[in-house]
């Protein structure tokens, strides 16, 4: 068995079983990729895949397990590699970041200057997607580390780490009834047409938990995974905004008002994870500190 065939079965697997996508993938010729998944199944004894005539149609059980491992496989030839380039003092790459669209936007850009500074080397990869889809990815090893607030926390495959803790803020047009009501109460907001973040982004279990429990249900009238989607709809009128309060930039905000709505909600932790066993990179731990370093300086009181 040679790490060639598993990386061939991977790659076809993550291309949805079309050769011809794992042969690009993996800069081969196309008989080289059939070659490598036929040796494989010839040296197990087993049928990797369901065919229906000459078209891979799934992964049988034994298939599925053989991947799982094929992947557990490259992942530790990865880290043995980077021990290797770790003791020559090579800090070229690439860094695999899988995040998502809030952090991306709003919280990495210090980090990433930062670290381009100190290795100028290195290439940066940033993969968005959903909490759920970034912990898969860094479980099958596409990306290095993910940055996000659900799902990662509980992944028994992860090693995460706390980041920050943040929480929400209304934001509205200047003059919006909601900016100047006193007291500010989850019956108040549910009077409004809202605009927030789609399940599974962004705190949005937690919040519609919140108004659950009181018995409540907002008029959520648009919902997105873009930060900058919920402000451009709120300058629309089409409702108020709950963002997360490190999405507010005074001076690109400035046209609209706030409220801290932390009293409503409870806080939410952002974590940094990593695949469990995985050997870190010099420049993968850098950037773990310079990112911790900054996740620091995130929590500042809002009016």
């Amino acid at each position: 068995m040679e790490l060639r065939q598993l990386r061939s079965l991977v790659a076809l697997v993550e291309s949805d079983l079309s050769v011809s996508r794992a042969a690009l993938r993996l800069n081969l010729v196309q008989p080289a990729v059939s070659q490598h998944l036929k040796q494989l199944e010839e040296e197990l004894g087993v049928r990797l895949f369901h065919r229906s005539g000459k078209r891979l149609a799934g992964l049988t059980a034994a298939g599925e397990l053989v991947v799982r491992h094929a992947r557990s496989a490259l992942a530790d030839a990865a880290s043995i590699l980077a021990v290797g380039r770790d003791q020559r003092g090579d800090d070229s790459g690439v860094l695999r970041i899988g995040t998502t669209h809030t952090q991306a936007r709003y919280v990495l850009p210090p980090t990433i200057r930062r670290f381009r500074v100190l290795h100028p080397e290195v290439e940066i990869q940033i993969h968005q997607d959903t909490p759920r889809q970034l912990a898969e990815m860094t479980v099958q090893d596409l990306v290095d580390l993910a940055i996000c607030t659900e799902v990662i926390g509980s992944h028994p495959a992860l090693i995460a780490l706390p980041c920050y803790r943040w929480n929400r803020l209304l934001i509205a047009p200047l003059g919006h009834p909601l900016l100047s009501a006193r007291p500010l109460t989850l019956e108040l907001l549910c009077e409004h047409p809202m605009i927030t973040y789609v399940s599974g982004f962004t705190g949005r279990g937690h919040l519609s938990d919140g108004f659950a429990k009181e018995g409540l249900r907002p008029r959520v009238v648009l919902a997105a995974a873009d930060t900058d989607v919920i402000k451009t709809y709120v300058r629309e009128g089409l409702g108020f905004g709950i963002i997360a309060d490190l999405a507010w930039q005074e001076r690109e905000d400035g046209d609209l008002g706030m409220r801290d709505l932390s009293h409503l909600f409870p806080w939410e932790l952002t974590r940094v994870a990593h695949l469990r066993g995985r050997y870190l990179r010099r420049f993968e731990r850098r950037f773990l500190e310079l990112f911790q370093d900054e996740a620091a300086r995130l929590t500042r009181p809002r009016r």
